[in-house]
């Protein structure tokens, strides 16, 4: 097994030193109910066997219930525990697992045995890696498309740094989709992102189309955080720039007091706002609700992604 923090170790040590946001009460329109479906048990049962990490558990997501009782699970390789300290994230940050060499044969194995038809492979940042793991990520799409070559593929990866080739390394695994998340607008960046650059996140997005202009690129961003709908906008227009595909947008929700506050709850309405602007500007498929996340509903978005792209194509021709 990998190595993991000691057990007296903080999840979050780096956000100890934080003054306490409250939590605010969540609106009716953002509350889900507690995982207990038969499915929900069985998916978690086969997590666990196959020593698989997910990100649905590790960033203690809402949507964990749902998505599990449709044998929907977006798996983390890498290990847990990530390099980076963003104030959004409650995946644990800390002093890296060792690397599993064989973890892509693994998730393989595993994915294959659950029949999945859209698999999603993320990672923790692992800045101490040469390549930021991007190798890791190029075995797993490998070893999947061996174990299970009628299942399509979505990577969320980090964004690589300082990682000269990393991009190139996944891109020639070539998954179905690319997406790596923006996560706010740039302004926020210094206190919701301090690890990243926003215009380098753009710059990977662009060089994944650039560089395979057949693989779907995706990308999302959190509100709530205190950006100002204008800006929201721009970032939109960025991503265009960059020619990509999808965006999700979704409510920020907050883990812990120790974790970036809760600004506002955005409304069903403001989101439904987003979602027309983002579709005028061009987005094959635009996902925006207050519970929408990265990997939501991936599979059934891929299907409707790829038919807009064909419609698109049937349209131009």
């Amino acid at each position: 097994m990998p190595a993991r923090l000691d057990a007296e170790t903080p999840r979050h040590p780096e956000k100890a030193h934080r003054p306490d946001s409250p939590i605010p009460r969540k609106p009716d329109w953002i509350r889900v109910k507690a995982p207990v479906s038969r499915e929900y048990h069985e998916t978690r049962k086969l997590i666990r066997a196959n020593r698989l990490h997910t990100v649905c558990e590790e960033a203690a997501c809402p949507n964990i219930g749902e998505c599990w009782a449709q044998r929907h699970a977006t798996v983390m390789i890498l290990g847990s525990v990530c390099t980076r300290a963003c104030t959004f994230c409650n995946v644990a940050t800390g002093r890296p697992d060792l690397l599993d060499p064989h973890e892509p044969e693994r998730v393989a194995e595993a994915l294959a045995g659950l029949g999945l038809a859209h698999v999603v492979v993320t990672s923790v940042d692992r800045d101490d890696l040469d390549d930021g793991g991007a190798g890791h990520f190029a075995r797993t799409i490998r070893a999947i498309r061996a174990r299970a070559p009628g299942t399509t593929i979505e990577v969320l990866t980090p964004d690589f740094l300082r990682k000269d080739g990393a991009v190139e390394q996944v891109v020639e695994a070539r998954p179905d989709v690319y997406n790596h998340n923006l996560e706010t607008v740039p302004r926020l960046y210094a206190t919701v992102r301090p690890g990243a650059r926003y215009f380098h996140s753009l710059r990977l997005l662009d060089r994944v189309k650039r560089l395979d202009p057949a693989i779907f690129t995706k990308s999302g961003i959190m509100v709530g955080l205190g950006e100002e709908k204008g800006e929201v906008l721009q970032v939109m227009d960025d991503l265009r720039a960059a020619e990509v595909d999808f965006l999700t947008i979704g409510q920020y929700l907050q883990p812990t007091p120790k974790h970036h506050a809760v600004e506002r709850f955005v409304t069903p309405e403001e989101f439904d706002s987003y979602r027309k602007h983002a579709q005028g500007k061009g987005f094959l498929m635009v996902a925006a609700s207050p519970l929408t996340r990265s990997s939501y509903h991936a599979g059934d978005d891929f299907a409707k992604l790829r038919a807009a792209r064909e419609a698109k194509l049937a349209a131009s021709g």
